[in-house]
């Protein structure tokens, strides 16, 4: 049975993440070609103090980022609600107080990987604002305090006033999109309010199917997931969810009740799954302790530093480790995505096009 299962999450995961179709030929010369084309790369950083407090005011200088340890120059910045902006433009605004070159320096004739053809066609397209996906577990562990938990997610909705757009998710055994992303909030507070509980718990088939839908959007993309339980019906290992979610730039946040907790392995897994994102991950013992859950990751999408970079010339097309360190000091604490892996994308056999994921 387990053989079985991790036969079909690897072909679950290859079909999400590379979009292969079986070709009608088994020539060799008729075999689809792939090519890793590496895009820029966008984060969503937190810094804190030992106490937790956020840390704001932090400029594009203040930041070094590295990525398989070679040293990355900084695109774009933004902090909380105001637009990430090219380097340049927030240097220029800063009075010539802060210099466009990042701690990090590259020379200008130095190769990189640069955005293919088929990448968005303007910085301020893939710049875009902030898009929250919801996703609330209505499986049989939520039948106790159903009520509550929705009143929980519709009070956090109403608080995303800096948003753009927000969806709304819920799953059992299968996803239900019953609220696509949009920036009409009574849309999706009309979707909270109408999901009712059911079937078993699918959480990490579901939650990849929503980081699936949530890496399709430019901008910062962040999913919520409120779990009452563990999962009990997946085919799909977590790992996979987690690498996926690293690969195409989405955080996750996990809000979840005792009951969930009370199950060591699904702690551990919400636990890494969110660090490994630079999310994080919330158990509370009550319902009161929910809201205060939702409220705090609101504060910690008020609080992100938006950071990007076109990485450096790198023959690794595998896993690329990502660290982030603030210039000559070390008591803050940074949180945000680990690394990631560069996606294929398909190409056509006679190399006309790049068709980027």
């Amino acid at each position: 049975m387990m053989s079985k299962k991790l036969f079909l999450s690897a072909c679950l995961l290859s079909g999400f993440i590379l979009g292969v179709r079986p070709g009608t030929s088994s020539a060799q010369d008729n075999q689809p070609e792939f090519r890793v084309t590496v895009n820029m790369v966008q984060l969503n950083v937190a810094v804190t103090d030992h106490k937790g407090n956020y840390i704001t005011g932090l400029r594009p200088d203040d930041f070094e980022i590295h990525e398989d340890g070679l040293p990355e120059k900084i695109a774009t910045f933004g902090e909380g609600d105001s637009p990430a902006r090219k380097v340049l433009d927030v240097s220029s605004s800063d009075g010539g107080g802060v210099s466009d070159q990042p701690a990090t320096s590259r020379k200008k004739d130095e190769p990189r990987d640069l955005p293919s053809s088929g990448s968005v066609s303007s910085l301020s397209a893939a710049l875009a604002g902030s898009n929250v996906f919801v996703l609330f577990d209505t499986s049989n562990y939520m039948y106790r305090g159903f009520v509550f938990a929705q009143d929980a997610i519709a009070d956090f909705v109403r608080s995303l006033e800096s948003v753009n757009r927000v969806s709304f998710y819920s799953y059992s055994r299968d996803l239900s999109r019953s609220a696509i992303l949009t920036a009409d909030r009574s849309q999706v507070l009309q979707a909270v309010r109408t999901t009712v509980a059911g079937d078993d718990a699918a959480l990490y088939n579901c939650l990849l199917l929503t980081v699936k839908d949530a890496a399709q959007y430019t901008g910062r993309k962040v999913i919520v997931v409120f779990s009452n339980g563990p999962d009990n019906a997946s085919v799909v290992p977590p790992e996979d969810v987690a690498e996926l979610a690293q690969s195409t730039g989405v955080v996750i946040y996990m809000v979840s009740t005792r009951e969930a907790q009370l199950e060591p392995v699904s702690t551990a897994v919400f636990e890494r799954m969110t660090a490994a994102t630079g999310g994080k991950a919330y158990f509370a013992k009550n319902w009161h302790e929910q809201k205060q859950a939702f409220e705090s990751i609101r504060d910690d999408l008020n609080h992100l530093y938006s950071l990007s970079y076109y990485p450096h010339a790198n023959p690794n097309r595998g896993w690329r480790s990502i660290t982030v360190k603030l210039v000559g000091d070390k008591k803050y604490r940074i949180r945000t995505r680990n690394g990631y892996r560069p996606l294929p994308t398909r190409a056509a056999a006679d190399n006309r096009s790049t068709q980027t994921q």
